[in-house]
């Protein structure tokens, strides 16, 4: 899957155990901000079926991939489709211009490649589950030779050696279906799908800083858009970066925008993970959630975000600091609601 800060990747035995433990009787979990449905895409190996939703375009097709596409559901030919978008030849085309030569997070010789794929995607008779398959697929080829520190709100001053490889599509690892039944993706609203999904748990691991998905990861929503959008500044993000802002990424409404979806949630049943960087403390968070039920709560000492580890960069590429604080500590509150 692709790089993506806050990832679970790490966490996710923890957070499924918990669940096993703490709501022995879940058959389905909604993973409300599913991200790059690493957690999600855990719980349905696990045999749950899962509903995930993200506002964000490309965080769909990622859910709609590896949680609405079963194992089943891929045609006997996929491995010839991917084949084909590997061979075709490469022609420069928007993303070339604005991510290879405006900008440089990726070579242009993988750039003209993907331009072709993304074309040629939108060219085929597929299902909308296949289709998402692979832009997922050309979105993790792309993320395996990018040029950056794992953000697209800068590039590095000099290539990265795995910008230089060829980019090569591979077919995701989707697994079979959930015996509980089928599994979903949205792109609601968070409030609106919590509030109208019918589920045994919620999965909640929202926001909880100032820096927005859509601005880390624009350019997989401009590629899976494939909109040419009007960009700005030298990461060429889109235009919208600026306009679609969510009220999670704001410390004075984070609270607020909290409880107000908590007070909407269809389920009574919610894991929510957290860290002690968040915009509100360990105790205001626990005080909040206890407005709603009782609340039981874990921790684990854990290494930070990548980017704290390598340091801190200008949108040159040139290191300008270094991180004071390594490792934080993870939090999962258990909720059992009853307001």
């Amino acid at each position: 899957m692709i790089k993506y800060l806050g990832s679970k990747r790490q966490l996710i035995p923890w957070i499924l155990d918990t669940i096993s433990v703490q709501f022995p009787e879940a058959k389905s979990v909604l993973d409300l901000f599913s991200g790059t449905s690493r957690v999600g895409s855990a719980l349905k190996t696990r045999g749950l079926q899962v509903f995930a939703n993200d506002h964000n375009l490309f965080a769909y097709h990622i859910a709609n991939c590896y949680i609405e596409t079963n194992l089943e559901d891929l045609p006997h030919n996929i491995n010839k489709v991917l084949a084909h978008l590997n061979n075709l030849p490469g022609q420069a085309g928007f993303f070339t211009e604005h991510y290879c030569i405006n900008a440089r997070f990726f070579h242009p010789k993988n750039g003209e490649r993907i331009d072709a794929i993304r074309k040629e995607i939108d060219n085929l008779d597929i299902s909308p589950q296949i289709r998402s398959v692979l832009l997922v697929s050309l979105m993790e080829a792309a993320d395996r030779i990018d040029s950056t520190c794992g953000l697209q709100m800068a590039f590095l001053k000099d290539w990265a050696s795995r910008a230089h490889r060829d980019m090569n599509l591979r077919l995701p690892v989707i697994t079979p279906k959930s015996p509980y039944g089928p599994s979903k993706a949205y792109c609601l609203d968070a409030q609106k799908a919590g509030s109208q999904i019918d589920c045994d748990v919620v999965y909640l691991d929202p926001p909880y800083n100032q820096h927005s998905y859509r601005g880390n990861y624009h350019i997989w929503e401009t590629l899976v858009r494939n909109d040419y959008p009007e960009v700005y500044g030298r990461a060429q993000k889109r235009l919208d970066c600026r306009s679609q802002k969510s009220d999670f990424n704001s410390k004075r409404r984070f609270k607020e925008k909290l409880e107000s979806l908590l007070a909407t949630m269809r389920s009574r049943k919610w894991l929510v993970s957290f860290n002690d960087e968040g915009f509100i403390t360990r105790e205001d968070l626990g005080d909040l959630l206890h407005n709603f039920g009782t609340v039981k709560i874990q921790e684990i000492d854990y290494k930070r975000y990548v980017g704290a580890q390598i340091g801190i960069y200008n949108q040159n590429g040139l290191k300008v600091g270094e991180v004071k604080k390594l490792r934080n500590k993870e939090l999962l509150y258990i909720v059992n609601s009853t307001a």
